[in-house]
């Protein structure tokens, strides 16, 4: 049995450390205090009897659980990631925790005035009578991942103080710089050596996912031309104009807080400019790859028609790839999903089976030949103040992981 006070106890000891990624820095890991949790992760897994637990001069984290059989079984893996996003600070994390929540809301900070509010975010409510652990109002939580890195621990720990449990070799890896999209980039799938792995990264209780965005970025570079305003007439080109009329131009409803489900979209995330230059920056996200390669066509034809328009080359894009669905990659292995739901099942977890409204490190590591789907790690409302995560889904999402350790001990005997 998972106690619960150990997992606690556990995963407040990570979000308090402060591990930031930044998305301007092109080091791995991008910032220094990433090594802070990954050096106190390699002690703490040689405390509890990993075995070849090693840390690259990447940041990278791997170790492995010696199988237990007598017969050969395959390697699986699983895989969480030590940062946190910079969309909101994680300096001086300081967790509160909520037991036996009763619906009610919760006052992050009362100087502040910041609730958790069941009217406002209502998956509150699945968690009446549950442990929860917030933030004070100040911070992100750091639930995204470090929920899921003290899932992967807890789970080798428990299978090393239950022999009885049987299971196959097992390899563990936690990453760097999920968050500004080079998790995967330099994990190395041929020294990890496993057949497939489940990133422990989903958010509520029950996620298990396969299916994730293709995604994009654009740079728009909008050139003006500046004159003194007085005497602009037929001469002045404002940036910041033309720039209004591109974004006018793109679908109006194609946008993340009009979507859902399937539905892709285009974010236009930052803006900078002035009358002489204006640079727009764009996601684009879509899951279908024919729609993903209209959606990069469209800004690519409307830049085109612009340039037109004004007879000069007025606007630049540049788009670049990030990630791809790696439905591709799972579809040919299904057995690795259905293990999973079928040891959620198992344990009364009502699988939760959808589309990723984003991207992991699974689906970069499913294209460099590492099937990798996505598990709960249990936590809500990633990169803000109003993160929270159930410490009863933390257990679960544990207890997941030791039972697909089994399973697959029992599926390949």
């Amino acid at each position: 049995m998972i106690e619960k006070q150990h997992i606690t106890d556990r995963f407040i000891k990570y979000v308090t450390i402060d591990t930031e990624s930044d998305p301007n820095n092109p080091a791995f890991p991008s910032t220094e205090k990433q090594w802070d949790l990954a050096n106190v992760l390699v002690e703490e897994l040689k405390q509890i009897g990993m075995k070849e637990v090693d840390l690259d001069d990447n940041c990278y984290i791997m170790a492995t659980l010696p199988s237990n059989l007598d017969y050969e079984v395959p390697t699986i893996g699983f895989v969480a990631h030590i940062d946190t996003s910079p969309d909101f600070t994680g300096k001086n994390v300081k967790p509160q925790i909520v037991e036996n929540y009763q619906g009610n809301n919760i006052i992050l900070n009362v100087e502040e005035n910041i609730v958790l509010s069941p009217d406002y975010f209502d998956d509150l409510l699945q968690y009446k009578g549950q442990t929860i652990i917030t933030t004070d109002g100040t911070t992100l939580l750091g639930a995204d991942d470090k929920a899921g890195v003290t899932e992967i621990v807890t789970a080798m720990e428990y299978l090393i103080l239950h022999p009885e449990i049987k299971h196959g070799k097992i390899r563990i890896c936690f990453t760097p710089d999920e968050e500004v999209g080079k998790g995967a980039h330099l994990f190395d799938v041929a020294k990890f050596g496993a057949e497939w792995a489940y990133t422990m990264d989903g958010s509520q209780i029950g996620e298990l996912e396969y299916e994730n965005f293709n995604a994009a970025g654009a740079k728009v570079t909008i050139t003006g031309k500046i004159v003194h305003p007085g005497y602009a007439k037929g001469k002045m080109i404002n940036s910041m104009l033309i720039a209004n009329e591109f974004i006018s131009a793109l679908p109006t409803n194609e946008v993340p807080q009009r979507t859902e489900g399937y539905e892709g979209f285009f974010h236009l995330h930052d803006i900078n400019g002035n009358v002489e230059k204006t640079v727009l920056e764009y996601i684009i996200r879509d899951h279908d790859l024919d729609l993903f390669e209209k959606r990069k066509s469209l800004i690519e034809k409307i830049a085109l028609d612009f340039n037109t328009k004004y007879n000069q080359d007025l606007i630049e894009v540049t788009i670049k790839d990030q990630y791809f669905n790696m439905k591709e990659k799972i579809t040919p292995v299904m057995h690795i999903v259905d293990i999973a739901e079928e040891v959620m099942n198992d344990l009364g977890i009502t699988p939760l089976i959808k589309a990723i409204r984003g991207g992991t490190d699974g689906s970069q590591l499913s294209y460099k030949g590492l099937p990798c789907p996505n598990i709960f790690a249990g936590g809500h409302n990633f990169h803000g103040r109003y993160e929270y995560v159930p410490v009863e889904s933390m257990v679960k999402a544990t207890e997941v992981i030791v039972g697909i350790a089994e399973k697959v001990s029992v599926k390949f005997a």
